[in-house]
């Protein structure tokens, strides 16, 4: 059996991180529950930028060092999470203590951050009759009371358009969960189909051979590919366009000749998809754990 080798969709090298001393909390100090946030590296750095990642009391939690000509370290939290700046003679070990000094405010912003990000998700489905969901990048309306027919679709199942109707094998009272896992499980099926058409059209076209390939429900990850040849697909891009599911599957066959992301492995990718950088981009301002369907 070859080595395994799990890939995130926009890894890079890891950097090696030092773990700094976590100043001890006070024993009187009633601090509130911290749960656990998902502080994940973002698709790109910002040029000149390293990412870190520093064990505190509550957990890992990872960030974009940059350095600059300011006097102390700087946090801010963004849309891609936690950025520190700090100056150049500032050493590792002191920014990453400053990290975990501050990691209770760090992880409470992340935490609403993180929230902000849910409702958005959120705000446009609708788990009801006449609820809307995203489906290759467009927008299609759930209708219930079709109890004994199965799921049935008022439209081109691969090229939908907005308003497109589907509706659910359920009655109209039904539950908002019921409603939710009939089209999660529609949506896969059809994530299941469409995938496995776009394998197989990319691996012809390619020449490259994936083992085996199947649906995967990853938190963090669009795609991943081992040293084996296995690839795993987030079922959840099905809620994009086609262009974006092309470039993802382009990028898995590619880490079958570069298991890397290098100038090579880039240049692979778009041997596959000729122009798939504005597909990359776009796929880029999504996390897989802000969509809809969780």
């Amino acid at each position: 059996m070859g080595q395994v080798l799990q890939l995130d969709l926009f890894a890079a090298d890891p950097v090696p991180v030092e773990t700094a001393p976590v100043p001890a909390a006070r024993p009187s100090q009633a601090l509130p529950e911290i749960t656990v946030v998902a502080t994940p590296r973002p698709p790109t750095l910002p040029e000149g930028a390293r990412w870190r990642e520093v064990r505190t009391h509550e957990q890992v939690i990872g960030f974009i060092l940059r350095r600059s000509r300011r006097k102390s370290i700087g946090l801010v939290i963004n849309d891609d999470g936690l950025h520190v700046t700090a100056p150049g003679w500032v050493t590792l070990a002191q920014v990453d203590a400053t990290v975990a000094e501050k990691s209770r405010w760090i992880l409470g912003k992340l935490q609403i951050r993180q929230a902000r990000q849910e409702q958005l998700a959120m705000a446009d489905t609708h788990w009801q009759d006449g609820g809307n969901i995203p489906y290759l990048g467009k927008r299609i309306i759930l209708k219930l009371g079709n109890a004994h027919d199965g799921h049935a679709f008022e439209g081109d199942a691969f090229k939908p358009r907005d308003g497109d109707i589907l509706r659910l094998p359920l009655p109209g009272t039904a539950e908002h969960q019921r409603v939710r896992d009939s089209a999660h499980a529609w949506l896969q099926l059809k994530a299941a189909e469409w995938f496995g058409q776009r394998m197989e059209h990319f691996q012809q076209s390619s020449q490259l051979q994936a083992r085996r390939w199947r649906l995967s429900s990853a938190a963090t990850r669009w795609g991943s590919c081992n040293s084996d040849g296995n690839i795993m697909l987030n079922w959840r891009l099905i809620h994009f366009d086609h262009a974006i599911i092309d470039y993802v599957v382009a990028h898995e066959l590619a880490h079958l000749k570069e298991m890397n992301h290098s100038r090579e492995f880039w240049r692979e990718v778009g041997r596959i998809l000729p122009g798939f950088e504005q597909a990359r981009n776009a796929l880029r301002q999504h996390d897989p754990a802000t969509l809809p369907l969780i």
